[in-house]
């Protein structure tokens, strides 16, 4: 089985473009929720998140708030650094976890979905590493209506990112969205029906 990575920037579209592959027949596996699953209560890696950011970043339940802690993390580079390096190994196990089920599956190709992909240094997991590229108001507007975020926030959340353009030095196609959902579509089929596939030994 091969795997596509999906990164670009906050709100760039990525999570609408792996939406697209899911209908044509694509399994995607989302990092962020895997992540997010990594530190659940009990797990070593949610022990060692509150031992370092302490218990203000838990909720009314005990459970980390990743508004409390995205809040700490954004503003300090090194504390985000430090919390990189606790939850990107723990979420990795995760993905190859759910891609080796993908592939005893039958799957000849699933995606994985992630902001911080190239930034983890996850590429040795992907064959071919597709960035979505947005303009920087396409993305303030659409996280200001779908997510209810204020624009400084936004912008503070992406200049914490790597920018796109960077990015696009990594990647093996790019597919820029705009906003128009049509050809983001058109272009997300594109690819997927270029894709090279394996030669069943009909074919030979």
């Amino acid at each position: 089985m091969r795997v596509i990575g999906i990164t670009g920037t906050i709100g760039s579209g990525k999570s609408t473009v792996c939406r697209i592959l899911r209908e044509l027949g694509c399994p995607v596996i989302d990092a962020d929720l895997e992540a997010h699953l990594s530190y659940a209560p009990d797990t070593s890696t949610y022990k060692e998140i509150v031992s370092i950011f302490g218990e203000r970043i838990l909720d009314s339940i005990g459970n980390i708030d990743r508004s409390s802690l995205g809040e700490i993390v954004f503003a300090d580079p090194q504390a985000r650094k430090r919390l990189n390096s606790i939850v990107h190994p723990a979420t990795l196990r995760r993905v190859v976890s759910s891609l080796r089920q993908f592939a005893a599956a039958g799957h000849e190709w699933a995606a994985v979905e992630a902001t911080l992909l190239i930034e983890a240094g996850w590429q040795d997991v992907v064959d071919q590493l597709w960035v979505v590229a947005a303009p920087d108001d396409s993305v303030v507007a659409r996280l200001r209506r779908d997510r209810n975020q204020d624009e400084d926030h936004v912008r503070t959340r992406m200049s914490a990112q790597m920018p796109v353009l960077q990015m696009m030095e990594h990647a093996d196609e790019i597919i820029y969205n705009d906003g128009d959902l049509d050809a983001l579509r058109t272009r997300v089929e594109s690819l997927w029906s270029r894709l090279p596939r394996p030669t069943s030994p009909r074919d030979t």
